[in-house]
């Protein structure tokens, strides 16, 4: 059986993390969990760098208890010779499982990404008979506010379109970067310039990751907390008032990222089937097994009840559908002409 290699950065990842462990251990060969804050998330974090919310306590429960096969591994900044605890960034963090791993194939996980049991088993099957496969993306369903509506827009339609997250692994290769993520083969060329699947499907059926991003508000919170903070851009230092005007109270129902064209964002009702670990998740949070803040949704339904508010996401959709091929050509024809100035 191909022997896939998983890779899970985590910080304050409970509840998700011990279902998605738990959905991905029958599949893995190895499951490698890099634990801890970034610099920049350390308001977020224990003074020496760790998860608040009992996530490090529950990997060594799952250690003793769920782990068998000893398939789980957990990796911390200090293992990787960082003596303050924190990791400098999440290129670094990516790097430190992609350095253990000792399958074939590495598949990158974030602790609120699942897929169907079904399609997992496709997906592996899949690279099993065909060995040429480099590299293979996603596309995907995003949970925003609760588990039944999901957000769509512009960046999900047009600028980020696929995950990226199963890469083939060899003597030689390496991982290059965290965004987006990239892995380069003993050449160094980039896995996705070769036999790239980019939508791969299950039948006629398109495989989906689906994204629990936004449903708990702490999980807004947590990225508020660490965007705010990040030096690699300025794009979110007004992260703490899209939480508060976006997040809590929906006061810009089309525009959930940010405001301004053509910054459209909306959200939509989730009409599929969640993956088997998620259906547990909400069966122990409905039986009070898990406890955990959800954010109120009578305002979310009634949106989504809302005549207008389809009228609006479907002008939007025809809006962005003539405008983002037009934006494409203007920048590279802007591209070329200030490349035939410069040279």
């Amino acid at each position: 059986m191909t022997r896939v290699s998983f890779g899970i950065l985590a910080l304050n990842a409970q509840p998700f993390l011990e279902y998605n462990l738990r959905a991905l251990y029958p599949v893995a060969h190895e499951i490698i969990v890099v634990e801890g804050a970034v610099r920049a998330a350390a308001s977020l974090a224990t003074p020496d760098g760790h998860s608040t919310d009992g996530t490090l306590q529950m990997l060594a429960d799952f250690q003793k208890h769920r782990d068998p096969q000893k398939k789980l591994r957990v990796l911390s900044a200090v293992d990787a010779g960082y003596e303050d605890g924190f990791w400098p960034e999440k290129d670094e963090m990516s790097r430190a499982y992609a350095a253990h791993l000792t399958g074939e194939w590495l598949w990158q996980v974030d602790s609120d990404e699942f897929y169907r049991e079904r399609d997992l088993r496709s997906v592996l099957q899949m690279v099993e008979e065909d060995p040429s496969i480099s590299a293979i993306s996603f596309p995907y369903l995003e949970f925003f506010g609760s588990f039944e509506s999901i957000i769509s827009g512009v960046w999900h339609l047009h600028e980020h379109t696929l995950f990226h997250r199963v890469f083939r692994w060899g003597p030689g290769y390496s991982y290059s970067s965290h965004r987006p993520p990239t892995v380069l083969d003993a050449s160094g060329a980039d896995l996705r310039n070769n036999h790239w699947i980019s939508s791969p499907k299950n039948g006629s059926e398109p495989i989906y990751l689906y994204h629990y991003s936004y449903v708990l508000p702490k999980q807004a919170q947590q990225k508020v907390g660490y965007y705010s903070n990040v030096e690699w851009t300025s794009s979110f230092k007004q992260n703490k008032r899209w939480f508060e005007e976006s997040y809590q109270q929906l006061k810009h129902p089309m525009f959930l990222g940010e405001k301004g064209w053509p910054n459209l964002q909306w959200l939509g009702r989730f009409k599929g089937q969640h993956p088997e670990a998620i259906t547990a998740l909400q069966h122990d949070l409905s039986a009070g097994k898990l406890r955990e803040d959800l954010r109120p949704t009578q305002d979310i339904e009634k949106l989504l009840s809302s005549p207008l508010y389809s009228l609006q996401k479907a002008l939007a959709r025809m809006l962005l559908a003539v405008y983002w091929p037009l934006r494409t050509v203007w920048k590279a024809i802007r591209r070329d002409l200030v490349g035939a100035r410069n040279s």
